[in-house]
Parts: C-alpha cells; sequence; structure tokens
C-alpha cells in the first residue's frame, strides 16, 4: 500500500507535468514529447498504485506514440516549432463510425472482463472504456481528424467521476480542464475547416 502522502506528491507532480505537456503541445513546442512522457510515466505509477490498470496501460500506449511524435518533429527541425492548422480531413463516413463503435464496445467489454477475473482492477469495465476511449481519440489526433475531439470529450467524462471516486481530486480538475478544451478544440477546428472551405471560393479564377 502506498502512503497517502506519496500518492499526493505523486499526484501534483503528474498533473503539473501534464499540464506542462499540453501547454506546449497547444503551442507546437517541440519538448512537449519528453515532457509529455514524464508525465506518462508519473501517472502510470499512480494508475498502478490506485488499481486503475487499463489507465496503467493507456500510458504506455501514449509514451511509445510521445517517443514517435518526437522522433518526428526531431526530423522536421525546422517546422517543429511552426503554429499551424491541423490539416483538413472529410468527415468520418458511417460505415466508420460503425466500426469505431463497434470495435469499441467490444475491446471495452473484453478487456474490462480480463481485468474483472485477473486483477483486482477497480471499476474494470469503466475503466477499459477510459483506454478504448482514450486509444480511439489518440488515432484520430494524429491523422489529424475534427471527430478527435468528441472522443476526448467522451474519455474527459468518463474520467473525471472515476478519479474523484478513487480519491484523485486533483487529477480530477486537471481532467476537467481538459474537458472544456475538448468543447474548444472541436469548435475552433471547424472554424478552421470551415475558412479552409471559404477561401478558394474567395480566389478569382
Amino acid at each position: 500500500m502506498t502512503a497517502p502522502d506519496t500518492l499526493t506528491l505523486l499526484e501534483w507532480s503528474a498533473t503539473a507535468t501534464m499540464a506542462l505537456s499540453v501547454w506546449l503541445a497547444a503551442r507546437r513546442h517541440i519538448a512537449t514529447w519528453p515532457i509529455g512522457i514524464v508525465g506518462c510515466l508519473l501517472y502510470g505509477a499512480l494508475f498502478m498504485a490506485t488499481q486503475l490498470y487499463a489507465d496503467a496501460t493507456l500510458q504506455a500506449f501514449f509514451i511509445v506514440t510521445s517517443a514517435i511524435g518526437w522522433w518526428q518533429w526531431r526530423r522536421d527541425a525546422p517546422a517543429a516549432t511552426a503554429a499551424t492548422a491541423p490539416p483538413a480531413r472529410a468527415p468520418l463516413r458511417w460505415p466508420h463510425w460503425v466500426l469505431l463503435l463497434a470495435g469499441g464496445v467490444i475491446v471495452t467489454l473484453a478487456y474490462g472482463a480480463l481485468l474483472l477475473h485477473w486483477t483486482d482492477a477497480f471499476a474494470p469495465f469503466w475503466d477499459s472504456a477510459v483506454l478504448t476511449t482514450s486509444v480511439v481519440a489518440q488515432v484520430l489526433l494524429m491523422q489529424g481528424r475534427r471527430e478527435t475531439w468528441l472522443f476526448w470529450i467522451v474519455v474527459n467524462t468518463l474520467s473525471v467521476p472515476l478519479y474523484l471516486s478513487r480519491g484523485l481530486d486533483v487529477t480530477a480538475g486537471l481532467y476537467a480542464l481538459f474537458w472544456l478544451n475538448a468543447w474548444h478544440g472541436w469548435w475552433h477546428w471547424g472554424r478552421q475547416a470551415a475558412v479552409a472551405a471559404e477561401r478558394p471560393a474567395a480566389q478569382p479564377s
């Protein structure tokens, strides 16, 4: 059992590190990646200590994708800090939605059942839903799709009460801010797409 004071210090450290990483990401600063990796390591330790094993597993996924992002940004170093709009992508078609939602439900139930029967995980299916939705959101984000923000809204909606139920009030507060940021991202990316769509029509033929 981890001492409460140690858990508190670990939670504050993870929260501050991840908040800094997200802020740097918004500014397209390459330091977002190594700092994000540190934040994931801290959150991984915190979630293991509080029996949120799916969330701990999720940090491993984020560490791998952050390492890939760090390498890509270093490869493209001259443009790594340039503020650019996300690439325009066509909205997901209904077959993609069906595939994502059906696959998400299947993975959530399967991984939740695994946690239920083989670990002492707290709220295994709830925790599994956070993991599955986060993976979908991260993949869509890497593709530059606006729908990523809908999935991040779901992730944060599930995460806040889950973390509150484990006494992780600071982490819950951070994810509440992420929830607001996801709504802003959905609006901002939609606005950028609308401006991009109007721009060719404004040019003389």
